[in-house]
């Protein structure tokens, strides 16, 4: 790969800036307004409804409606508040959802009034790690949200939501470590063009050669599966989406740790969840889908679809269909068990990104090294690999169904108040009644 200039960047005349500001905050509340009534829409269509069909066509005025309501509605703070805290909360989380964009490339380079410039407000060489730390800031927003509003529905809401963020960041940090090493880069445009790269399969096992070269992109989706499922997991539950919607859930906590929001402030918590929405889907785009670039093969056999200002059109239709993946995991899974949430995350999520690293480092190492040319190695992998199917089959075998024990007769009053008979024991009034599973297996044997 050919490392772009990033020095390119900080040198856009400054109306130019101005512009790229105003232009990229102004999409964001548009696509905020319509993935709201895309949602409901879509959550209609699911449950054999309508949706929203009043104020506008197709009820694409209804979004636009509900957030004018939350804007003159009245703003509420309990007595008991933290007056400063409370304020500040909602600021930082939209602030938050906001700068996160900064370093997301929308599309490639373009000419815009006699300027060549980027579709990308800026970039760093370690990009990916302003967005990990922006988010990790937007937590802040939640937690002092529950703690401020002195309420124990917010606070046990705001402790579940830095729970799970702090779980799942690490599984989703340790996703991305496969994507820096596979592209060598940080920066979100170098990995774009990475990824716009053809794939190209080289390889030279012992006395063997292996040439594919069918004219796609490397996009990371297909070449680090793993990490693209693991990612798309874990920024479901960053989120705090259904089914992961725990710090929220309104059968446990009312709304968890916007219980006492209301008016504007709401509005703003509102509005940081949509963008954090499309932000978690815009960074999959980026680091797996190939960002901008237009899929195979429209461009093989368009190239010019894959240029100038193609790349936003490409690149939305890309994070729209992950919103719509959000919108049907809300649409068909129930909510998980808080118990069941941390043991698939600690239990299943972060060992298997660790592996998976280990296995993409070890990877790249023997590409580097040409380790694939020696029939030893080869050897040796494959036997390592045949043994560990093993060891896994015979650690999941089933252990086998113990004998059936004869079953007893029960007293459901022998404590003074009645009880229910346990597993291999029957009431005495239904022994020659009711058969009993023995009698059945008994019989059919």
């Amino acid at each position: 790969m050919i490392p772009l200039d990033l020095s390119l960047f900080g040198t856009d005349p400054w109306w130019l800036v101005v512009i790229k500001v105003l232009v990229l905050f102004v999409v964001l509340l548009v696509w905020t307004i319509f993935n709201v009534w895309y949602e409901r829409r879509l959550v209609g269509k699911m449950q054999h409804r309508l949706g929203p069909i009043m104020n506008g066509p197709f009820g694409l005025g209804q979004a636009l409606a509900d957030g004018a309501k939350l804007l003159v509605k009245e703003d509420f703070r309990p007595a008991s508040a933290d007056r400063i805290l409370f304020t500040v909360a909602p600021l930082i989380a939209g602030t938050a959802a906001f700068t996160a964009w900064s370093v997301i490339p929308f599309g490639g380079e373009v000419e815009i009034f006699g300027v060549k410039t980027r579709l990308q407000l800026t970039d760093l060489p370690i990009s990916v790690l302003v967005i990990l730390a922006v988010a990790s800031v937007g937590i802040y927003g939640f937690v002092l949200a529950g703690w401020s509003s002195n309420s124990p529905y917010s606070l046990l809401g705001a402790l579940r939501s830095s729970a799970q963020m702090i779980s799942y960041e690490l599984s989703m940090g340790l996703a991305l470590v496969a994507v820096f090493l596979y592209s060598r880069s940080m920066s979100t445009s170098e990995i774009v063009e990475a990824q716009g790269q053809p794939f190209v399969l080289d390889l030279q096992l012992g006395g063997f050669r292996i040439h594919l070269d069918w004219g796609m992109q490397s996009w990371y989706f297909l070449l680090l599966l793993p990490s693209f499922v693991i990612y798309v997991i874990s920024m479901v539950g960053e989120t705090n989406r259904a089914p992961f919607d725990l710090p929220e859930c309104e059968s446990e906590l009312v709304s968890g740790y916007l219980t006492e929001y209301s008016g504007f402030r709401y509005a703003t918590y509102f509005l940081a969840e949509y963008i954090n929405m499309a932000t978690v889907s815009a960074v999959a785009t980026t680091l797996f889908l190939g960002g901008y670039h237009a899929p195979w093969p429209i461009n093989a056999l368009i190239p010019a679809m894959d240029q100038g200002w193609w790349g936003p059109l490409w690149f939305m239709l890309k994070v729209q269909l992950l919103i719509s993946l959000f919108v049907w995991l809300r649409g068909t899974l129930p909510r998980f068990r808080y118990d069941q949430f941390m043991t698939l995350g600690w239990k299943w999520l972060i060992p298997i990104s660790l592996v998976w690293v280990m296995v993409i480092a070890t990877f790249r190492i023997a590409r580097n090294l040409a380790w694939f040319s020696n029939p030893l190695v080869m050897g040796g992998t494959v036997v390592v690999i045949l043994a560990l199917f093993a060891i896994w089959w015979l650690l999941d075998r089933e252990p086998e169904p113990p004998e059936p024990e004869a079953e007893t007769t029960f007293d459901a009053f022998a404590g003074g108040y009645p009880v229910p008979p346990m597993p291999g024991q029957k009431l005495p009034e239904l022994a020659d009644v009711v058969p009993s599973k023995l009698d059945a297996e008994r019989t059919d044997a």
